[in-house]
């Protein structure tokens, strides 16, 4: 619950303490560690946990077992044991575990900050799959290269929005993010440090155009 103000998920009112079931039903969460989210020895079992907590019929838990896992890529490592997986495979089994019980929202708060390069690429592709699939995703980052994959970032301060945006608009407030003590993604740093040295990048340049500018600088030079 806030501590002030108004917090209403998928119309329910936070506040009302009638609504908590609701509330659970209509969105799940994602932590950043994952063995806090792992309640069973075997990959599959855990992911049932949640949707035998609901009630649902055998048959239906085996249909959203076998579908939440094939979200996530996880389908070969339903038999095996959780403790035996890398960080990003954990994260993924407890995100299956989540969207078996078909939330409308997955909240995923800071999912990536435990992971090394490739969990936390597992962990993104698994989220662009359940949004390209209907699920409305919520990530709470504070790496800004994960921000950038989102269509829309809100930045806040102090408990305060303070940006609302796409990420093509927000990240041409590069100051105004560092005086938030917030980073901006790698691609913009390379523009900024190429415009320094007279090779002019636009703002929505890719990486293969810098490269291109870059190239034909050094070819002119």
């Amino acid at each position: 619950m806030p501590d002030s103000g108004t917090v209403t998920v998928n119309t329910f009112d936070t506040m009302d303490e009638s609504n908590l079931w609701k509330i659970r039903q209509s969105a799940g969460m994602i932590f950043q560690n994952p063995d806090n989210q792992i309640v069973a020895t075997i990959v599959e079992e855990d992911v049932a946990f949640g949707p035998e907590n609901l009630g649902i019929e055998r048959s239906e838990i085996r249909r959203r077992v076998d579908w939440a896992l094939a979200s996530v890529d996880m389908t070969e490592y339903a038999g095996k044991a959780p403790h035996m997986l890398s960080g990003g495979q954990k994260q993924r089994v407890a995100i299956a575990g989540v969207i078996a019980m078909h939330p409308d929202i997955v909240i995923m708060d800071e999912p990536m900050a435990m992971l090394d390069p490739l969990g936390r690429r597992e962990v993104m592709n698994a989220a662009k799959k359940l949004h390209s699939e209907g699920v409305t995703v919520v990530l709470i980052t504070h790496f800004m290269d994960e921000a950038k994959e989102a269509e829309r970032i809100i930045v806040m301060n102090e408990g305060s929005i303070v940006l609302n945006d796409i990420p093509s608009q927000i990240f041409m407030k590069t100051d105004y993010l560092r005086s938030l003590d917030l980073d901006v993604p790698a691609m913009i740093k390379l523009g900024e440090m190429l415009n320094k040295s007279n090779i002019k990048i636009k703002q929505s340049s890719t990486i293969e155009d810098m490269a291109e500018e870059l190239c034909q600088y050094i070819s002119k030079n």
